[in-house]
């Protein structure tokens, strides 16, 4: 069995030992020899695949061709030196020159492609095994790179500004046909993120934030400020207006029951006749006073109701007593419970309200967002200040992750290339690059006969 058939047996029955052996405990599995390899993210790098074995039988045909080429230039040498000694003619000589330097270069670079992947002919001679010995170092040394060269915030901003990225998105956002996919992707997700919350945990967040608002601020001077702008502007007269109206339209058809209120706190010793008189005159009295107030707009009672109005809103901004008195009547209103669960039944209707919308495509919602999105689209691909701040924000958070996570971001290619099993990870480098490899086993063999033909040419030109 030639040393090519039996680096195949030997892959071979170590992909099928990866792939048979069970898993121990904490997802570990038996290698030959009894030692746990543990299982990391790399697991890709400890299994092969039918494209990987395909390749690998092309890096083994390059090899036969390689030593073939090898075999054949030992052949020439050792008929160009039989031809020498026969008598052949000065012409051998060359022949076995180029020929012996070809079989040195092929040896050459035969040792040096091996000792990338293993030792040669097992033996372990120092800087040989590379990629098995040095695996480990190897990924520290690609971590750093990736880091220093592609995770450096002078170059994610210059590839992130040749991009373009707000032209770009500007012009595909200002597409109705990607503005709708955008629309809709945003309303799944709003659906999404109500759907994962709580009612009780929003409605506890909600309401202790209203009462923790209301405990910040004092309600009195704005209160106040409100009243005195609405009787400055005469707002108040429409309520007093509807108020004298309905006032009167109760009087009159209430009337028994304002005379027999009257009577029924008139003096027991009074007569009747009296009472009733008396009750009839407090109710025409005030039925008079009713009627006047809502007819004439320049009622008296009008011009006190404004006075007290404007003194009431003046107080309420730098009356001591009375802004604590409105604090106290705040607390004791918030504090009922009437009062907390329409806070927490407010959520509900929200909720329910805004996943409405979000479902429904004509919705108000999902229409404003969609002609909001076409409009910035149409402004972010011909507005080049737009276009600037866009790439800067984007610029600006990209080199903020890179800074911050670079050393997280290596230690991922670190720590997974450690993880990799140091033979099956030769092996499937080999199987990638392999064949290339073997191009330098020809490539030396072709160029040392060369060398060797020019070097043995020289030699005898300056010889004769």
């Amino acid at each position: 069995m030639c040393a090519g058939d039996r680096e195949r047996v030997e892959w071979m029955e170590s992909a099928k030992a990866d792939q048979t052996d069970g898993a121990g405990p904490e997802g570990q599995h038996a290698r030959p020899g009894g030692v746990a390899n543990r299982t990391v993210p790399g697991r890709a790098m400890n299994s092969f695949s039918p494209a990987d074995e395909e390749k690998f039988r092309g890096v083994r045909r390059m090899k036969l061709t390689a030593t073939g080429l090898l075999l054949f230039v030992a052949v020439v040498y050792v008929l160009a030196k039989w031809a020498g000694n026969s008598g052949a003619g000065a012409w051998t000589g060359y022949v076995a020159a180029a020929a012996e330097a070809g079989m040195v270069g092929a040896l050459a670079d035969w040792f040096a492609v091996t000792a990338l992947f293993r030792h040669p002919l097992g033996i372990p001679i120092p800087h040989t095994a590379i990629i098995p010995t040095k695996k480990d170092q190897l990924g520290v040394s690609l971590g750093e790179f990736v880091g220093e060269n592609f995770l450096s915030r002078d170059v994610v901003r210059q590839r992130l500004r040749a991009v373009g990225i707000g032209s770009r998105l500007g012009t595909w956002l200002a597409d109705p046909e990607h503005a709708d996919r955008v629309t809709a992707e945003l309303a799944t997700a709003l659906r999404g993120a109500l759907a994962v919350l709580r009612d009780s945990d929003v409605q506890a967040v909600v309401g202790e934030a209203i009462n923790r608002r209301a405990d910040a601020q004092e309600i009195a001077p704005g209160i106040g400020k409100m009243l005195e702008k609405v009787v400055a502007d005469g707002g108040h007269r429409r309520v007093v207006d509807l108020i004298c109206v309905r006032a009167h339209d109760w009087l009159v058809f209430h009337n028994d029951q304002v005379m027999d209120a009257v009577q029924g706190g008139a003096p027991g010793w009074t007569p009747r006749f009296v009472d009733k008189r008396v009750g009839e005159r407090v109710y025409k009295e005030l039925l008079r006073f009713v009627t006047e107030m809502r007819d004439m707009p320049a009622h008296p009672a009008r011009g006190a109701l404004d006075r007290f109005l404007t003194d009431f809103a003046s107080d309420l901004q730098s009356d001591t007593d009375t802004r604590a008195r409105v604090e106290n009547l705040k607390r004791e209103v918030l504090g009922r419970g009437e009062v907390q669960d329409l806070i927490a039944s407010a959520w509900s209707s929200v909720r329910q309200m805004i996943v409405s919308a979000a479902e429904d495509e004509r919705s108000e919602l999902r229409l404003r967002v969609r002609a909001s999105l076409l409009s910035l689209g149409a402004r972010m691909a011909t507005d080049a200040k737009l276009q600037a701040k866009v790439d800067g924000w984007v610029e600006g958070a990209a080199v903020y992750v890179v800074t911050t996570y670079r050393d997280e971001i290596t230690s991922l290619i670190t720590d997974t290339v450690a993880g990799w099993d140091a033979e099956h990870t030769s092996k499937k480098i080999e199987a990638h690059i392999g064949r290339d490899l073997q191009f330098i086993r020809i490539n030396g063999t072709v160029v040392g006969s060369l060398a060797g033909l020019l070097i043995y040419g020289v030699s005898r030109a300056l010889g004769a």
